[in-house]
């Protein structure tokens, strides 16, 4: 049986299965990237609920694994050469998934590198973006008086999702017939700006044509509503 012991996240959260990959994590837009792309590769793994309501990843067994206390983090017990391998930043292993499995990720160099630059895109620019139009439109920046932080990121967040609506004229999915990790890294943050956020209306999101229809396909993938789940919430 593989020995995570030398973890010591496997104390606070012990692995039940630890041949498995173990996923630490909470299903938000970040968190839903691994949980999606691990459902729709069949990787066995093992979900560990992180509850950031309760500051768990700033206990000392998560900051082991991850000292920028944010998830998702993963240990995979079959890593490179069969050791057991801790990643964080979903961005990372994302692409850590994908290469180690051969899927949703072109090997042809150059479509490789088109893929992961649409990956950069979401971490560099729409995940902070859309994260700071939530803060200011749904959660405590709502209360600020000024709003111009709120405008910012409001004229930057329509304007990233023109970028993504202009990428998918005449595409079905960001890399055109192939579903990616491009796509699996936005899925989640889109969805949820207009989801969860509701800011749907706030940047124009009906007047799109393209991104709307992505969305809906990501969706009704059945490995994509299972990921969006995972780890579940306790009851």
């Amino acid at each position: 049986m593989t020995d995570l012991s030398a973890f010591p996240i496997a104390t606070r959260w012990p692995a039940q299965h630890p041949d498995r990959i173990q996923l630490y994590s909470t299903p938000t837009p970040n968190g839903v990237k691994v949980s999606i792309l691990l459902e729709e590769l069949g990787l066995p793994y093992e979900p560990h609920f992180i509850d950031i309501g309760k500051n768990e990843t700033w206990t000392p067994e998560f900051l082991s694994l991850n000292p920028n206390g944010k998830i998702p983090a993963i240990i995979d017990p079959d890593g490179p050469a069969g050791r057991p391998l801790a990643l964080f930043e979903s961005g990372a292993i994302l692409l850590y998934l994908a290469e180690k499995t051969g899927r949703f990720l072109p090997s042809e160099p150059a479509l490789r590198y088109e893929t992961i630059q649409w990956v950069f895109f979401q971490m560099a620019a729409v995940g902070p973006m859309f994260g700071q139009l939530g803060f200011f439109h749904k959660f405590a920046g709502r209360e600020i008086e000024d709003k111009r932080p709120l405008e910012r990121y409001r004229n930057e967040s329509k304007r990233l999702l023109g970028v993504l609506e202009t990428r998918l004229e005449g595409r079905n999915w960001v890399m055109g017939d192939d579903y990616t990790v491009a796509d699996i890294s936005l899925l989640g943050w889109v969805r949820n700006l207009v989801g969860f956020y509701g800011a749907g209306e706030l940047v124009e999101f009906g007047s799109l044509t393209h991104v709307p229809a992505w969305l809906e396909r990501g969706l009704a993938r059945p490995a994509v509503q299972r990921g969006l789940d995972s780890p579940k919430r306790p009851a």
